[in-house]
């Protein structure tokens, strides 16, 4: 999966010479929480929610609400945008893109493709590709369970339910306690909780949780 599959497009924008208090409605009339600032063409830079906020008054400030209106009306997305703006390319895989808004502690990414912005990638599309990947929209029963971090474990556990007639809505494959363990969370259909503990017994460590979810 790439992000040019699950970006958000097209792409809410808005000009540096744009008053802050008008970008602060248009985002909560559009519902975003981030936009690039681009003029003729060109992005300049991305601005966010928090951004805009902090460049308003604040609510225990002397100022009447005329003064205040004046001085914020004179504050443009031009002296509150970030200028130094990531991006990723439409071709990025979606785990690499996630990597850098975790690491960068960002939420949002623009992303071009032959040098022109085509799209932005958020924190709610990452998280509307977690809920595809971890099935939480299909009922169907969840397993949660340690597994040994050993070749032939993984198809060991496929196999069995395969092979008991359970067919896969989600799999998931995590970091264990330590390094000789991975832990599974999948969901499965066509097969009971007793019915799964039982035909798994032999294949992993732990069952830490078993639900109808």
């Amino acid at each position: 999966m790439f992000v040019g599959e699950r970006m958000s497009h097209p792409v809410i924008t808005v000009t540096p010479e744009t008053p802050v208090h008008d970008a602060l409605a248009m985002f909560r009339n559009e519902r975003i929480r981030r936009a690039p600032v681009v003029k003729d063409g060109k992005m300049l830079g991305i601005v966010a929610e928090r951004d805009l906020l902090n460049a308003s008054p604040s609510p225990v400030t002397s100022l009447s609400v005329w003064e205040m209106n004046y001085l914020i009306s004179k504050v443009t997305v031009k002296q509150v945008m970030s200028k130094k703006v990531i991006t990723v390319d439409s071709d990025t895989p979606i785990e690499e893109a996630a990597r850098i808004m975790a690491d960068k502690k960002i939420g949002g990414l623009p992303v071009m493709r032959s040098g022109k912005m085509v799209g932005i990638i958020t924190e709610t599309d990452l998280f509307k590709i977690l809920l595809e990947l971890m099935g939480a929209r299909t009922k169907a029963i969840r397993v949660t369970a340690e597994i040994a971090d050993a070749p032939g474990t993984l198809a060991k556990v496929t196999k069995a339910v395969a092979e008991a007639g359970g067919n896969f809505i989600s799999f998931g494959f995590f970091s264990g306690e330590d390094t000789s363990s991975k832990i599974l969370t999948f969901k499965v259909a066509g097969l009971k909780k007793d019915e799964i503990t039982k035909i798994l017994s032999k294949s992993v460590k732990k069952f830490w949780d078993v639900r109808q979810s």
